[in-house]
């Protein structure tokens, strides 16, 4: 039968999280999040129906904080076993008309580091840019010990700040100014990134360790979790004013070993392959690459 493209439903949610991870061992989602993001504004949900069958998903909107207007993302998955046979390029299609009507001009998206993914991507007009990388980590294998906090440090979780998480907020936007990238961007405004970040179902407040000096967060380890015993490492960051201090390190082993404590197995996370730094604190703490991905755009 022919392939079907239509608007997300909520009974799609755990289709389409197993057409979005299907092959990718190193992504930790559930159907709850994949749910949670469709009823997102300005974030849409496609699912590729075969057979009443979801062999496929695509996940788009517009760049929001871009300081460039008409800026998208795309990204599209489909089960192995239904790859070449439609589904991509018609999700691709589906995706790509909306988001013109949308007044996008340029869209970009990550394919992953292989030959068929990078094929298809080239064949529809996509150039290939910047390069990142996942590493996954056996938590059943013993850490690396926390190392000592400077003085006048301590660590808390993200659990403490849940009355007024600003704090938290603050440490996120400076941070992320200088996270690599190809665009531009403005600083994410504070009800978004509640409703965007904050407020995401699988973030684990527990495990998201928070640094402190002089009583105001400085930099923290944001942990998602798949409610079970896989950790995704989403954002390890450290406010300007306060790197070159070890903090990132000091985050991110803590978090490790609440994830360890609490019975998780498995750790997963994602590094721009320039970033330098954070590359290294993850060979430090035994984090093995297991796969690549590749960013690519067109203009609409």
């Amino acid at each position: 039968m022919t392939v079907t493209i239509r608007e997300f439903r909520a009974a799609d949610a755990e289709g389409a999280a197993a057409a979005r991870v299907a092959g990718h061992p190193h992504l930790v989602t559930t159907p709850e999040v994949t749910a949670w993001q469709a009823g997102l504004p300005g974030f849409d949900v496609l699912v590729a129906e075969r057979d009443r069958l979801i062999v496929g998903t695509a996940r788009f909107g517009m760049v929001t904080d871009s300081a460039t207007p008409g800026q998208a993302f795309l990204s599209v998955n489909v089960l192995p076993e239904e790859r070449r046979r439609g589904a991509g390029a018609a999700l691709l299609r589906v995706a790509e008309r909306e988001l013109a009507g949308r007044g996008a001009t340029h869209v970009g998206g990550w394919v992953d580091d292989e030959p068929s993914a990078l094929a298809f991507a080239a064949a529809h007009g996509y150039r290939a840019g910047r390069r990142a990388h996942f590493a996954s980590r056996d938590l059943t294998v013993e850490l690396p010990p926390v190392p000592p906090a400077p003085a006048g440090v301590e660590l808390r979780t993200a659990a403490d700040y849940l009355d007024d998480p600003y704090p938290v907020y603050l440490v996120d936007i400076d941070a992320a100014r200088s996270e690599p990238g190809d665009l531009e961007m403005n600083d994410q405004g504070y009800e978004e990134w509640l409703a965007e970040i904050w407020q995401r179902p699988d973030l684990d407040h527990a495990l998201t360790t928070v640094v402190v000096s002089g009583g105001e967060p400085v930099a923290f380890s944001a942990v998602q979790t798949d409610g079970a015993a896989r950790y995704w490492s989403s954002f390890t960051a450290t406010r300007a004013a306060h790197r070159g201090r070890g903090l990132a390190k000091l985050a991110k082993t803590d978090s490790l070993h609440r994830a360890r404590a609490a019975g998780l197995t498995t750790a997963y996370t994602n590094n721009d392959a320039t970033n330098a730094p954070m590359l290294a604190i993850n060979t430090w703490l035994g984090y093995r690459r297991c796969a690549s991905e590749v960013k690519h755009s067109r203009e609409l």
